[in-house]
């Protein structure tokens, strides 16, 4: 994450890498909330304890996220499958990340895909998928 201006979202570095890498030259911007629209909609769809189902802006995204890194640290975020359709304008990815639980200790493995949709060259909708057992599982899980 080379920008200090997003210092306080560094648990979610790997994340916001693999996205931004995913992307390449499709969008402008260096870190993952430089390539996102202002009004930009991030759509989950898993209902997860504090974490909205849809989110506008990217002011309220930031926002959650924040949310997430006083919660979760990374260590990583690979085994990314990027499909691109729609001539760019909509990216698939399926990636998976591994981290931590900051209350307990807990490992926190989990995948995802999501689907982006592109527009002047930067994110404008975001649809969530995840493994949310994976999620539960670890939030419930005693420290190790």
């Amino acid at each position: 994450m080379p920008n200090s201006r997003y210092a306080l979202y560094g648990p979610a570095a790997p994340y916001f890498d693999l996205v931004r890498g995913a992307l390449g030259d499709l969008v402008d911007g260096e870190h993952f909330f430089d390539i996102v629209t202002d009004d930009i909609i991030y759509e989950v769809l898993y209902d997860f304890p504090g974490w909205p189902r849809v989110i506008k802006g990217r002011t309220d995204l930031m926002a959650a996220f924040k949310g997430y890194v006083d919660n979760i640290a990374l260590q990583s975020a690979d085994k990314l499958i990027a499909h691109k359709t729609d001539d760019g304008g909509v990216i698939v990815i399926e990636y998976e990340v591994r981290g931590t639980i900051l209350a307990t200790g807990a490992k926190y493995d989990n995948r995802f895909c999501s689907i982006i949709g592109i527009e002047n060259r930067k994110i404008a909708r975001w649809r969530d998928y995840m493994d949310s057992l994976a999620a539960w599982n670890a939030f419930r899980a005693a420290a190790p």
